[in-house]
C-alpha cells in the first residue's frame, strides 16, 4: 500500500525535492505518513482482541486471552514490520530526480 501511495505521490515528492527538500525531510514525511496508518490499525487491532477476548479464551491454550506481554509483543512485532515497508518506499521516494518525476506525468 505504501509502496502505491508513494507511485502516486511522484510527482509531489518530485516538486519538494525541486524546491529545496532534503533526503530527510521526505523520508520522514513517507514514513510519518504510513507509521500513523500502521499505529492506527494496531490500536483497533488491540482493541477488538481486547474486546474478542471470551472467543479467544475458548481457542489458547496456557495463555490468558488478555496476557499483556502477547499483546504487547505482537504489536511491536507488527509496529516493526510496518516501519520496515514503509521504510523501503520511501527510501526509494527520496531518490526521486525532480526532472523525472515532472515528465512522468
Amino acid at each position: 500500500v505504501m509502496s502505491y501511495l508513494v507511485t502516486q505521490r511522484t510527482r509531489e515528492i518530485g516538486i519538494r525535492v525541486a524546491l529545496g527538500a532534503s533526503t530527510g525531510n521526505v523520508l520522514r514525511i513517507i514514513v510519518r505518513q504510513g507509521m500513523m496508518l500502521a499505529i492506527g490499525g494496531i490500536v483497533i487491532g488491540v482493541v477488538g482482541g481486547l474486546l474478542l477476548t471470551r472467543v479467544l479464551a475458548s481457542l489458547l491454550y496456557g495463555v490468558s486471552a488478555t496476557d499483556p506481554f502477547t499483546f504487547a509483543f505482537v504489536a511491536l512485532v507488527l509496529a516493526a514490520v510496518a516501519l520496515l515497508a514503509t521504510y523501503l518506499p520511501a527510501r526509494r521516494a527520496a531518490g526521486i530526480d525532480p526532472i523525472i518525476a515532472m515528465k512522468a506525468e
